[in-house]
């Protein structure tokens, strides 16, 4: 399943063999279950990891017990708690496998070892970093100025793999909506 990852890369970084296989000489392989916590509040991030298969969830919940989904992460994308990860400060947040899933991961002192012996990681690691900002923004954005129907919309075009692959209740969490607005924007769709 490394040999993905070794796809992966070469095809988003111009890295020799030798560099590929520093990486993966680097990581840690772990399979996680389904259900399976990988953080939890009060934890510290101790990885940076890429989804070889699988999919894993960040989220957050409520004194009421309500869950935020904050990010989705699937085959060939990175996952980490970036605050935490970058501060060794305790997390709020959860990292949850949603499938049985295969991770490589990376500590933070690995990982920035590999950027300095490959110049082109770090640079890399930096646009993914601007590009996840960037989403942000424009998640945060539309959660204040877009109605339910058009975040379902954006949502479907966006992540329809995820979409297929979660309950409903995740996906009106991670909208920001009740499962109910979610069943009423769905059934709307439909009559169109």
């Amino acid at each position: 399943m490394a040999y993905d990852f070794d796809i992966y890369i070469k095809q988003h970084i111009n890295l020799s063999d030798e560099d590929v296989q520093l990486m993966r000489s680097m990581s840690l392989e772990k399979t996680a279950h389904r259900k399976e916590i990988l953080l939890k509040p009060g934890d510290v991030c101790r990885y940076k990891m890429f989804i070889i298969s699988g999919m894993v969830r960040l989220y957050r919940t409520r004194e009421d017990g309500s869950e935020h989904i904050m990010h989705f992460a699937t085959e060939n994308e990175w996952m980490t708690e970036p605050e935490s990860l970058n501060h060794g400060t305790p997390t709020t947040y959860y990292i949850e496998a949603l499938e049985d899933s295969h991770l490589l991961l990376w500590t933070k002192r690995d990982f920035t070892q590999l950027c300095v012996a490959i110049p082109q990681l770090k640079t890399y690691s930096e646009d993914i970093i601007a590009k996840n900002l960037a989403m942000t923004r424009e998640r945060v954005f539309n959660t204040m100025s877009a109605t339910a129907e058009e975040r379902y919309d954006d949502f479907i075009r966006d992540y329809p793999d995820v979409f297929n692959r979660i309950p409903l209740h995740m996906v009106a969490s991670y909208l920001g909506v009740s499962l109910k607005t979610l069943t009423r924007v769905r059934q709307a769709q439909v009559k169109r």
